[in-house]
């Protein structure tokens, strides 16, 4: 009976002293506001995929804090990133929904990335990014390895974008003959493009967008999806290739395998360094509740939105095994994503 009170007493003090650290995080967050900084312009799927999750998480932190959606679109989310990591609000009321790119930026010597990807305060991931390249349905190529003897046209937006990264990795370790037409606003830009048969499709797209944002895609002959970007092939493209089985060359093959590290935090969102541990790890349980949220779950499943959560300790860890690859390999990676004419 002494045992069974003493175990009691321990168990009311913790949960006492969980109160206790929980209360000033409700205290701060109640009647406040939160702004989110969307890296991608509005109608894309980043924007989809933020503005679903912004009504759901609310509910799940501590003081259900309203939130704010502003898009950042510069840069390939370049801007946002930047913003969010010299922001000088580290009180914990303002965070970023990254494109998936930003958090390697860094590694591979992009100057414009003017934050230490290590620093920033990951909640999580709400999904991972596998990126295809497709082309219309009028388009004459329809294989990758059409796209290997004949010019194809793709619509990218900014330099440090997927959509004028990728076609130049898939150039130099696939021999594919894509040409960029940069400069499309992000978001739908090269949607309309491409549907207005200015360019024959867009390379460096992620699958989940499309059925998030653009789902008449869908239908059965209206595009031609040339070739996935992955670690692991998508359940939904069975027969599509994977570019990783096309490298054959096993120096080459790790080199695209850190490159596509990135695409496992397909979605990341994160807080500024310096924001209170108390907040981080409340912000932290928010997005993990809501990735399991029930009335979540339902909603994005009507968007089409595919949920495939990293936590953010698990993207710590990504990061981590990233920034440690041998420094060949770095080296290699950096040169295939170093946008054209910018200094290493």
């Amino acid at each position: 009976m002494k045992l069974q009170i003493a175990i009691l007493g321990l168990a009311t003090s913790l949960f006492a002293t969980e109160l206790v650290r929980a209360g000033p995080v409700e205290d701060f967050y109640r009647n406040k506001q939160i702004s989110m900084l969307v890296g991608s312009g509005a109608g894309g799927g980043y924007d989809a995929y933020a503005r679903v999750f912004a009504r759901y998480v609310s509910r799940h932190i501590p003081g259900a804090p309203s939130i704010v959606i502003k898009n950042v679109p510069a840069a390939g989310g370049m801007a946002a990133a930047n913003m969010l990591y010299a922001n000088s609000d580290h009180e914990g009321l303002t965070i970023a929904a990254h494109t998936n790119g930003i958090a390697m930026d860094p590694l591979f010597g992009n100057k414009a990335a003017q934050f230490d990807a290590r620093r920033f305060n990951w909640l999580g991931s709400i999904g991972k990014l596998q990126n295809i390249c497709m082309t219309w349905h009028t388009s004459k190529v329809a294989t990758i390895e059409q796209a290997r003897q004949t010019q194809v046209t793709v619509a990218g937006a900014g330099a440090t974008s997927n959509s004028v990264i990728v076609p130049k990795i898939l150039n130099e370790l696939l021999g594919t003959k894509f040409k960029v037409i940069a400069g499309y606003e992000p978001g739908q830009g090269d949607a309309i493009a491409v549907e207005a048969g200015e360019v024959d499709g867009v390379c460096g797209l992620g699958w989940s967008t499309i059925k998030a944002s653009r789902a008449t895609w869908l239908i059965p002959g209206q595009i031609h999806v040339l070739v996935q970007m992955a670690l692991d092939k998508l359940p939904d493209l069975p027969d599509v290739p994977s570019a990783l089985d096309l490298v054959t060359d096993p120096a080459s093959k790790r080199v695209l395998e850190l490159i596509l590290i990135r695409q496992e935090m397909g979605r990341p969102y994160a807080a500024p360094p310096g924001v209170p541990a108390d907040r981080v790890a409340a912000l932290r349980r928010a997005f993990d509740a809501t990735m399991k949220d029930p009335d979540f779950i339902a909603d994005a499943g009507k968007a089409q939105m595919e949920i495939e959560p990293l936590s953010g300790e698990r993207i710590d860890a990504l990061l981590a095994r990233a920034y440690d690859a041998p420094k060949d390999v770095i080296a290699r990676a950096t040169e295939l994503v170093t946008p054209e004419g910018q200094a290493k």
